[in-house]
């Protein structure tokens, strides 16, 4: 809700809903809002602008940064006003700053700024950030941190006088990325508390910060990170800010995902069901043997699985990680016939056939990089023996472009697993690397409408919903463990449906960690997101093979409502056991997770409550799927009949006993409306 009748835009409202007001109280609400002039202050009412700056009083961190020939860019002044769109142009009429605002039927609030040179020397842009002011209520953050493998890992603190700033500057967005920034009543959760988010939809380095004001205002804010001289306008020239995604919740963080969700699914559909995948790599790794793969096509297809995805190991020399990338034609040695006789086998078998590349990068011994060693970026470090091919070189651009495009035209992808496996270390090159890489995909994607494609950076370090309007799945972490990934598929799809994140079925001792688990653990762990197996079904016993049918068969039941539904999370009274599920949309059906992450405090853990179901209906709940390991004498008495059937708001509000499983175990349970 803005104010602009001062000739700045005044954000006077951002946050719960406040009912249909008419002009004439939004006149009354703009004028009862006018703060005080406290003492030693400016002598007129500080407000919080859409760009606030030194000359509105605001001495936070500001929207607009650069200077012209070292004079720093002067104030801006509203021009004109729009239904949807705000302008500006600074005093001497040299910049012009349009501001595009967009609130969503589904309460999702994006506003991105576009900056214009209309002097006739050069503007250097140091920043251009969206701000947005936040109550003192919010005084309690989240963001997220984390490392290759353990992505999305939660931290909380207090917001206090100053500027809590989290800066990435890998390229992309990095395995340690903020990912949703919150800001919410102090204790807020799953199920409670009024919380204000936002995301920078950008897929390469940026700021997203929190501050609170000795003045009395709190802001959280976010924007592209520009290195010096990234950014030179010349005249005439517009630079555009990724979107700034903003939403409100007064029912905690699970009401951030119920605005967030469907507003994904509204504007980057997919196409359902999401079939089960198999891929190859934790399968065979390099080792590229068409007997090998063969039998695992047919065992795939024997269990169900209705993708087949070949990794890396496929393209010319490529025997290890340390050679040959960009030389993206199919090496002869390994495959005589090209991909053609597996794709076949594939095919005949009933499933999709998807490929891995890595297009961005090139390894320093490969061809390509002997005939253009110019199309490296500028770097002394390798990472993982491979450096970034520049594409904003637009020769580099064509080549990676054709050679996909040739793989496309000439064997039937379904699917492409694009990975990214190191960050950008070259100063200033972030920017056109990221746009490069969107027309990239954007390209590919004009040709090939029918091809989906993965984002994977070495797992998790690119998930982000700038690059989401171009890829149709997030490869959610590199760790198969599913202890690991219980919190991370947790954490991630706050901000992604289910549907968009890859889940796979490890092998029994995690490729990552080495861990051990237990079958029913990784399968119910994978279950959740868009399912499949990165494990050799060659190794799997017969009765485990059985299992794996089952389980499959079961997903295949359950994914429209896996898929479509709402994702509810309950706050956990001990750490050690947590609860999560996906409700149906007009709340007839549910199926819930309880799962044992470690020892209980106590011998009786509480209730298993079953959040979002509809507190008038009647409800029956049963166990499904592998049974887990329990450490009881005997099972409470609703599980040991098999069934119970009870209101929804008894469930929601008293739950019922725990089973008391084993650590690294859950258990499925389905609720089903009378």
């Amino acid at each position: 809700m803005l104010d602009a009748r001062g000739g700045v835009p005044c954000v006077i409202h951002w946050g719960a809903d406040l009912g249909e007001l008419d002009d004439l109280a939004l006149a009354a609400l703009a004028d009862a809002v006018v703060p005080a002039v406290p003492p030693s202050s400016v002598d007129v009412p500080l407000r919080f602008s859409l760009w606030p700056g030194l000359a509105e009083g605001w001495s936070g961190r500001p929207a607009l940064a650069g200077h012209r020939q070292g004079v720093p860019a002067p104030a801006l002044r509203l021009v004109a006003l729009g239904d949807s769109w705000v302008r500006a142009k600074s005093a001497d009429d040299s910049l012009e700053l349009t501001t595009e605002l967009e609130l969503t039927p589904e309460g999702v609030l994006r506003i991105r700024h576009r900056l214009t040179n209309l002097g006739d020397t050069d503007f250097e842009l140091s920043g251009l950030n969206m701000l947005l002011p936040i109550p003192e209520q919010a005084s309690e953050l989240l963001d997220f941190t984390g490392l290759w493998a353990h992505e999305r890992e939660p931290q909380r603190g207090s917001l206090r006088h100053g500027v809590w700033s989290r800066e990435s500057r890998h390229g992309r967005p990095g395995h340690d990325d903020a990912f949703l920034m919150m800001a919410g009543e102090p204790g807020f959760g799953f199920r409670r508390g009024r919380v204000w988010a936002t995301h920078l939809a950008w897929s390469g380095d940026k700021q997203i910060w929190a501050e609170r004001s000795a003045l009395g205002y709190g802001a959280l804010g976010a924007g592209e990170l520009l290195e010096p001289g990234e950014i030179r306008l010349g005249p005439g020239d517009s630079y555009e800010t990724p979107w700034l995604i903003a939403v409100f919740s007064d029912s905690g963080i699970d009401g951030l995902s119920d605005r967030l969700h469907p507003w994904i699914r509204s504007r980057s559909p997919l196409r359902l069901p999401r079939p089960v995948v198999l891929n190859t790599w934790e399968a065979v790794y390099f080792d590229h043997d068409f007997s090998v793969l063969g039998r695992l096509v047919d065992a795939a297809a024997s269990v169900g699985v209705e993708r087949f995805v070949l990794d890396d190991g496929w393209f010319t020399g490529r025997r290890d990680d340390k050679r040959a990338l960009g030389d993206w034609y199919v090496d002869s040695s390994v495959w005589p016939d090209g991909l053609h006789p597996l794709i076949s086998r594939v095919v005949s078998a009933g499933m999709e056939f998807g490929l891995w590349v890595e297009p961005e990068m090139i390894s320093p011994d490969s061809d390509l990089a002997r005939a253009h060693p110019s199309w490296m970026l500028d770097s002394s470090l390798t990472w993982r023996w491979q450096r970034v091919l520049d594409l904003n070189n637009p020769d580099a651009f064509a080549f990676v472009r054709d050679r996909l495009a040739a793989l496309l035209s000439e064997y039937p992808i379904a699917y492409l697993k694009w990975d990214h496996n190191r960050d950008v270390l070259t100063p200033g090159a972030t920017h056109r690397q990221t746009h490069a890489l969107y027309r990239l995909l954007s390209e590919l994607r004009a040709s090939f409408p029918n091809v989906e494609i993965e984002s994977c950076a070495s797992g998790g370090a690119r998930i982000d919903l700038g690059i989401l309007d171009l890829v149709d799945r997030f490869w959610t972490s590199d760790t198969n463990d599913p202890l690991d990934r219980q919190k991370i598929q947790r954490w991630t799809s706050v901000l992604i449906p289910p549907e968009y994140l890859g889940g796979h079925l490890g092998a029994g001792a995690a490729h990552v960690t080495g861990r051990s688990s237990a079958l029913g653990f990784r399968l119910a762990t994978a279950l959740f997101g868009s399912a499949g197996i990165e494990w050799n079904l060659n190794a799997a016993s017969p009765s485990e093979l059985a299992v794996i049918a089952e389980w499959i068969a079961e997903y295949k039941r359950l994914r429209p409502l896996l898929h479509t539904g709402v994702v509810v999370r309950a706050d956990a009274a001990d750490p050690a056991n947590e609860v999560h599920g996906v409700v149906s949309q007009d709340r007839s059906s549910a199926v819930f997770a309880l799962v044992a992450l470690g020892t209980p405090r106590s011998a009786l853990p509480p209730p298993v409550r079953f959040p979002g179901l509809d507190p008038n209906r009647v409800y029956t709940v049963r166990p499904i799927g592998t049974p887990p390991k329990m450490v009881q004498d005997a099972a409470p008495a609703w599980l040991s009949v098999g069934s119970v059937t009870l209101p929804g708001r008894v469930l929601s509000e008293l739950g019922l006993p725990s089973p008391l499983l084993a650590p690294e175990q859950a258990i499925l349970l389905s609720v089903d409306a009378s």
